[in-house]
């Protein structure tokens, strides 16, 4: 559907995203913090007006035009018996309010000031008292600010901030007519499409059309990432989508994305797309022995001075990838993080990691409800989301650590540490097994006096923090960061996760965990957020334990999208005799290493082989050197940096020959492209099954209690599906191209199992081989 000017928006703002704009002045400075969660801050909102009367409204919907801007927000709270509106801000800590900057406070009251002229005029109000609200989440507490102002000086306020953001909105509103105008003519970037390119392209625009989300399992090699990024852009202007979030694992998948980008601006240099790429904090500070506040970083003061010149010249930038960011932050001496965060309220298509919209405090998952954005999604290798929303909604705390704590920190922190290492003493002595201190054991319910404890020593270091501002204590705020992370878990603590006690590295301590098991709870909110969402991988078999664990819609779309391969490009053959289950381990050495020798022998090239752990890589690599010192061998080792990562993928060279020994499920498993003869064949030792321990054991069965029978037993969801993604995604590296030709070995018995084979690809065609094909 064609969008002309007429079906655009007006120029419009959110009253938050108006004042952010206008009204920041000063340092950056990120000392009035630990900041509550999002979810925090809604629930502190909430126990405000429950304090209030009865004739206490809350969340009034209020909008207003200066010309042909139209401000629109909802005020938190209107008590009209006391003509007195209120803006409500949640924080931490009792001594933060004395040592709020200046600059924080003046944002609070400008938001106060132009909701207070929207309810002046709608209400023909000729005076108001505005109050601040600052609420303690800790301590429950409230303490309040007020001024009564007239209804002119509210107005004139009020013109004042839309006179400084509409030639901005103007530029907006103008970028946005272009870029819709371009991409409703948007064409694929390539002379056609790839087989299976186009029913993948064609189901993403059709869930974009009707609303609903789509999981997509596509082959490796037909080109996913331009395949959904170019349909979704298209439908952009006929659903009047705002942004697209294009979320990945794996730094690799943030430069496919972006590849993608420069591939379509090749085509259409001219094409007014907005696209970001997002990154961790830690990988884009230029200081980082240096806290984020005017006093410390040279980046930081005057930060919001110099803002306004960085933005306008990063509009001129064509891609904000890191390296672009950064230039213009060095260029205007602004942060290239805090850059970068402010320019995510301005790209078309925003590229980051998963956690930037599904943990629990995700930046565009706030930005997309205080804006009211239509937003889409973009997964790539999704079937990384279940461990990877797992490990989001998972927190733990050592003990170990939090007695080590208490030889280093301040004497006021001395005593409520203490608390908390007897009350942890105590549990671990009433949880024993049979008189085993060191055992795993899983708690029947939340140990209510250790979270309590946890809570008022994580309070008493936030307002330790607050009263000492630059005092870095990387271990005092790694406590409190865990901390608080718990305690907010604990809150949604249900049959999705486990608490559990595991062994310290002392063996007399132990780890409290609330350890999530599946996360649908937690994602299912964030897919109602989005008018759309793509998952796409090419291993989501099976889809109901997908759709299950994430908790997708039931009107989430499927499409399994046929290979451009042929069977005949890839010989699969599965050693019915040789066992890897752990207590064969020894027993197989020998006859994978000769199954690598024999293959190599007949097809000298380079090779990948697969184990299930590092002590398993490196018995057979030992073997295999041993037997044959003439082949070439590499091993991946454990905690490789990247540029040993490069160096590894390095060895694969055009014409080269060797065998590269890598640990599967690691990050040559999966995400790195070795077309040609650059690799040309796998060996995959294992059947990818977790290890079998305590705390596996428990998912497992929790899993047989929550997973319905359609989906799988405990153990399947447990164990063997993610044990078989695994094998999918390391063999998936050998078929890159339709020009490629190669050769998998998948070493153990049960590949022989009919149920195994149904959750290979379909093209491999497994179970139409005989057996002596196999």
């Amino acid at each position: 559907m064609d969008v002309t000017t007429e079906d655009l928006p007006p120029l419009t703002v959110a009253v938050r995203t108006l004042c952010e704009f206008t009204a920041k002045a000063g340092d950056l400075d990120v000392r009035f913090t630990p900041a509550p969660t999002a979810i925090e801050g809604i629930e502190g909102h909430a126990v405000v007006a429950s304090r209030r009367g009865a004739g206490y409204q809350k969340e009034i919907p209020l909008s207003g035009r200066h010309g042909e801007l139209l401000v629109r927000g909802r005020a938190d709270g209107f008590d009209a018996d006391k003509g007195r509106l209120e803006e409500v801000k949640t924080h931490r800590g009792a001594g933060a309010l004395a040592r709020q900057p200046a600059n924080h406070r003046a944002l609070h009251w400008a938001q106060a000031m132009v909701y207070g002229w929207l309810l002046c005029e709608r209400d023909g109000l000729e005076r108001l008292e505005l109050a601040l609200v600052y609420y303690d989440i800790g301590s429950r507490q409230e303490t309040v600010f007020t001024q009564t102002l007239d209804a002119e000086a509210l107005r004139q306020h009020f013109v004042q901030r839309c006179e400084a953001y509409i030639a901005w909105a103007q530029l907006e509103h103008a970028h946005r007519r272009a870029r819709d105008a371009a991409l409703a003519v948007l064409r694929f970037p390539h002379s056609d499409f790839r087989t299976g390119q186009r029913p993948l392209a064609e189901a993403v625009f059709k869930v974009a059309r009707a609303g609903r989300p789509l999981m997509a399992q596509a082959p490796t090699g037909i080109g996913k990432t331009i395949g959904t990024v170019f349909p979704l852009l298209r439908a952009l202007p006929g659903q009047q989508i705002d942004r697209v979030f294009f979320l990945t694992a794996k730094t690799s998948g943030r430069a496919l994305a972006l590849d993608a980008v420069a591939t379509l601006r090749r085509a259409e240099p001219d094409l007014p797309l907005r696209a970001l790429e997002l990154v961790a904090r830690e990988k884009a500070c230029e200081h980082p022995d240096k806290a984020c506040h005017g006093e410390s970083c040279p980046l930081a003061e005057g930060f919001y001075d110099r803002l306004p010149a960085a933005r306008e010249a990063a509009l001129t930038v064509p891609v904000w990838h890191r390296e672009g960011v950064r230039a213009v932050a060095a260029a205007h001496g602004v942060c290239p993080y805090y850059l970068g965060q402010e320019l995510a309220r301005w790209a078309d298509l925003v590229i980051g990691d998963y956690n930037h919209f599904f943990d629990l405090s995700a930046m565009l998952h706030a930005l997309t409800q205080i804006n009211g954005w239509r937003v889409a999604l973009l997964l790539d290798e999704a079937h990384n989301l279940v461990d990877r929303a797992r490990l989001m909604h998972t927190g733990e705390l050592d003990q170990l650590s939090v007695r080590g704590l208490r030889h280093t920190v301040p004497k006021a922190l001395q005593k409520p540490l203490d608390k908390l290492n007897r009350v942890w003493k105590a549990l671990n002595a009433s949880e024993s097994n049979d008189g085993e201190d060191n055992a795993y054991r899983v708690l029947p319910a939340l140990p209510d006096e250790l979270m309590t404890a946890i809570q008022q020593a994580a309070t008493a270091v936030i307002d330790h923090l607050v009263d000492h501002p630059t005092t870095v204590d990387a271990a005092l705020q790694g406590f409190l960061f865990d901390a608080l992370h718990l305690t907010k878990l604990a809150e949604s603590f249900g049959p999705h996760s486990l608490c559990d006690l595991t062994p310290s590295r002392d063996g007399r301590t132990s780890v409290l965990c609330l350890r999530n098991v599946v996360p649908a709870p937690f994602l299912g909110p964030r897919w109602a957020v989005a008018h759309t969402a793509t998952l796409f991988s090419a291993t989501l078999q099976p889809p109901a334990f997908h759709r299950e664990l994430l908790g997708l819609p039931e009107q989430t779309a499927w499409i399994d999208v046929d290979s451009p391969f042929e069977r005949a490009q890839l010989d699969i053959h599965i050693a019915r005799d040789i066992s890897t289950r752990w207590q064969h381990r020894d027993a197989s050495v020998a006859p994978i290493t000769a199954l690598i020798a024999a293959q190599y022998a007949e097809r000298p090239g380079n090779y990948l082989a697969f184990f299930s752990s590092f002590d398993y890589l490196d018995r057979v690599a030992v073997a295999f050197e041993a037997a044959h010192p003439d082949v070439p061998v590499w091993k991946q080792s454990r905690r490789m940096s990247e540029p040993e990562q490069t160096a590894f993928l390095a060895r694969f060279a055009a014409g080269g020959r060797g065998v590269g020994f890598a640990v599967l499920g690691g990050a040559f498993a999966e995400g790195i492209d070795l077309p040609g003869d650059r690799l040309i064949g796998a060996f995959i030792a294992t059947l990818g099954l977790p290890q079998v321990n305590p705390v596996n054991e428990q998912i497992r069965r929790r899993l047989d209690t929550l997973v319905s029978r359609d989906t799988g037993s405990g153990f399947d969801c447990a164990y063997l599906f993610p044990g078989v993604q695994k094998v999918v995604q390391a063999a998936g590296r050998v078929i890159r191209t339709p020009q490629d030709r190669g050769v998998v070995h998948l070493i153990d018995d049960r590949f022989a199992g009919a149920q195994v084979q149904g959750l290979m690809p379909r093209w491999w065609g497994l179970g139409q081989r005989s057996a002596e094909g196999e």
